[in-house]
């Protein structure tokens, strides 16, 4: 499934909802959010692809990097895809340098 556009690209504000566009990648050398590509922002994880582990793995790496639980984020879709949407409810904190209006 490809990433749908939002409201400001790769993101959006349902509320007190952050919807974001992901390209993730697995098996990176280390965890990082990186800058948006088109519609979605680019997240890198050192996690295995393995139904879905990468998946799980990024969630709690964002719930951290947003201060969050992981129960906080929902994956809307692409758990075992590259091309992922998630809810983040209520972040406390907005990360990666990434500017969120």
């Amino acid at each position: 499934m490809r990433a749908q556009d939002l409201e400001h690209g790769f993101y959006e504000w349902d509320g007190d909802v952050l919807v974001l566009n992901i390209l993730g990648t697995p098996m990176a050398k280390k965890d990082v959010i990186l800058k948006p590509k088109g519609n979605q922002l680019k997240v890198s994880v050192k996690a295995q692809p393995q139904n879905g582990k990468a998946t799980d793995y990024m969630v709690s790496f964002l719930a951290k990097e947003f201060g969050v639980s992981s129960s906080d984020i929902e994956v809307v879709y692409g758990r075992e895809s590259i091309h992922k949407q998630l809810r983040i409810k209520a972040p406390k904190k907005l990360s990666g340098g990434i500017e969120f209006e």
